[in-house]
C-alpha cells in the first residue's frame, strides 16, 4: 500500500482516476489541486474521506509540506495546461506550467525522498504522423509549444532517473473522452475544450452551432481524425503503470489510446444519433497546430500492462451525454 498524492487530482482525468484509486485499490489517496480548472465537488462526490489541500504544483515549500505530512511515497500529475491552440496563442505560459512548475513539483520529491512519479503525457510529443498508428519508437518532433512542453518533462524524467533515482511511469493519451459512468463526474472545463463536450453543448442549445477546423485534411471525409479514448479507461492504465512501476522499481513510457481512429465528422454524428438533435454544423479555417491523423499503437500497454480499453465511440458518446444533461458542477 502507497500513499499516492494526485496532483491536479479536481480535474477532468485526475478526479476520474482517484475514483478508480478509491473504489480499486487500497492505497491512500491525498489530492492537491489550485482549483483553476478543476472542481472540488470532483473530489467530494467521490469520498468525503480524501485529503485535499489547495495549492499551486509549483509552490515548492507547500508542496514539501504536503509529501512530509502525508509521508507520500508517489506522486501522480494531472495539472498541465491542455490546449493546442492557446499554446501557440500564448507560449510562456505553456512553459511556465507544463515545465517550469513541474520541475519546483521534482524538486520538492527530491527533498523528501519520494522516488515515484506518474506523468500524463501527449499524443501532441510525436507532432505529424509518421506511421499509420504511433507506437513509443515513434519519433517525438511535436509541431506546437503544447507538446513540447510536455516533451520537455519526458526528457526531464529520463535524466533525473539517472542521476537522482526517481522512476517514472511516462502516459501518452490521445484523445480523452466521455464520462465515468455513474454519471457523478465528467468532464467539466468552462469554456470546454474537449470536442465532444463541444458537441454536446450544441446539442443541449448551450451553443448555436458545432465548428469543424478544416474541411480538406487528407482523410476519408475531410475532417482531422482523432482516437478517442474513455477516461476510465485511461483511469485503470494509470492504475496498472504504477503498479508495475512499485513493484519492479523501474520506469516506462506507454501510448494509450483504443487504435482505432474517428473523424470529427463521425464525431458529429454519433452525438446527433445520441441526443436526438440535429444541431447546425460549420466549416471553418483549420487551427495552427494541428496534425491531420492521430492514431495510438497501445500494444506494448496491453502487453506489459494487460491493459485492454473497453469504450468504443458509442460509449464514450453516451456517457458524456448522460453528464451533460445531469452535471452538477
Amino acid at each position: 500500500m502507497a500513499n499516492i498524492l494526485v496532483v491536479g487530482g479536481a480535474g477532468y482525468i485526475g478526479s476520474h482516476t482517484v475514483r478508480y484509486l478509491v473504489q480499486h485499490t487500497d492505497h491512500k489517496v491525498v489530492v492537491c489541486d489550485d482549483l483553476s480548472k478543476g472542481h472540488r465537488q470532483a473530489v467530494e462526490v467521490v469520498s468525503a474521506d480524501i485529503p485535499f489541500e489547495q495549492g499551486d504544483l509549483g509552490d515548492g515549500d507547500n508542496i514539501e509540506r504536503i509529501l512530509r505530512q502525508y509521508r507520500i511515497d508517489l506522486v501522480m500529475h494531472f495539472a498541465a495546461s491542455i490546449e493546442v491552440g492557446s499554446s501557440v496563442a500564448d507560449p510562456a505560459c505553456y512553459y511556465e506550467n507544463n515545465f517550469i512548475k513541474v520541475q519546483r513539483l521534482l524538486a520538492a520529491m527530491r527533498n523528501c525522498g519520494v522516488e515515484y512519479f506518474v506523468f500524463s503525457s501527449t499524443a501532441a510529443v510525436f507532432g505529424d504522423p509518421k506511421a499509420e498508428k504511433i507506437d513509443e519508437l515513434h519519433p517525438q518532433l511535436p509541431i506546437n509549444p503544447y507538446g513540447r512542453s510536455k516533451l520537455m518533462v519526458e526528457w526531464m524524467l529520463k535524466d533525473y532517473e539517472l542521476a537522482y533515482g526517481i522512476k517514472s511511469v511516462i502516459l501518452r493519451y490521445f484523445n480523452a473522452c466521455g464520462a465515468d459512468e455513474s454519471g457523478v463526474i465528467g468532464q467539466s472545463y468552462q469554456p470546454p475544450t474537449h470536442l465532444i463536450s463541444i458537441v454536446l453543448e450544441a446539442a443541449l442549445g448551450v451553443r448555436e452551432k458545432v465548428t469543424i477546423y478544416g474541411g480538406d485534411w487528407k482523410t476519408p471525409d475531410g475532417s482531422c481524425v482523432r482516437d478517442f479514448i474513455h477516461v476510465n479507461d485511461l483511469a485503470e492504465a494509470h492504475i496498472l503503470g504504477l503498479e508495475k512501476m512499485l513493484s519492479e522499481n523501474r520506469s516506462a513510457d506507454y501510448n494509450l489510446g483504443s487504435g482505432s481512429g474517428y473523424s470529427v465528422r463521425e464525431v458529429i454524428a454519433k452525438a446527433k444519433e445520441l441526443s436526438g438533435v440535429d444541431f447546425p454544423v460549420e466549416v471553418g479555417p483549420a487551427r495552427p497546430g494541428d496534425p491531420a491523423r492521430l492514431i495510438a499503437e497501445s500494444d506494448k500497454a496491453r502487453r506489459e500492462l494487460g491493459w485492454e480499453p473497453k469504450r468504443r465511440l458509442h460509449e464514450i458518446v453516451a456517457t458524456a451525454w448522460n453528464w451533460e444533461q445531469h452535471k452538477t458542477f
